[in-house]
């Protein structure tokens, strides 16, 4: 099984684009995640579900096919369906943008039957600092293609963070493909 694999221009420099324009015109909400003390915030974030955006259809349809090449090439998960809506995560570096590390299986009944992460990297690499998006699926820490329109892929099990960032913004999709729980 891989640990992280990368899918490098699985979307245009254009469609990247075109998902931040499309997702900038919708209400955002604020994602401060408490983590284990009070004073300790596990992600700051702005984020928008693209099942709320008009237009978006088609990027659903192109996940899809890259959660089924990829889990056929590199996976073999048993994957059901898409039981959650992608979600797009703006990181400024003005709050300090970060998501600490975590995975992405938890006590929730949808989280418990995550199998595979998928993040579509939507902005353009220079135009910030910091955000780098690190997968730990062992003793050792990899870092994710920060290459526009390069997705990666990883079990959702797997601990994984984006770093502060520390100039600009890093805009990002993700989604979750499901299947039974792992035992």
């Amino acid at each position: 099984m891989t640990a992280l694999y990368s899918m490098p221009d699985a979307f245009s420099a254009g469609e990247c684009d075109s998902i931040i324009a499309a997702i900038t015109a919708v209400p955002s909400k604020d994602a401060m995640l408490v983590g284990q003390t009070k004073d300790h915030f596990l992600r700051t974030a702005r984020l928008v579900w693209i099942d709320d955006v008009d237009g978006l259809g088609w990027v659903m349809q192109r996940l899809i096919e890259i959660v089924r090449k990829s889990n056929s090439d590199h996976f073999d998960f048993d994957l059901r369906e898409f039981a959650e809506s992608p979600q797009v995560a703006s990181y400024n570096a003005s709050d300090s943008g970060h998501f600490a590390w975590h995975s992405d299986i938890g006590d929730g009944p949808l989280a418990r039957k995550r199998k595979l992460t998928l993040v579509l990297q939507l902005s353009v690499s220079s135009s910030y600092v910091g955000g780098d998006l690190e997968v730990m699926p062992g003793a050792q820490v990899l870092s994710a293609n920060r290459s526009q329109g390069c997705v990666s892929i990883f079990p959702s099990f797997a601990l994984h963070q984006v770093v502060p960032v520390q100039y600009g913004v890093r805009h990002s999709l993700t989604l979750w493909a499901h299947g039974p729980a792992f035992r």
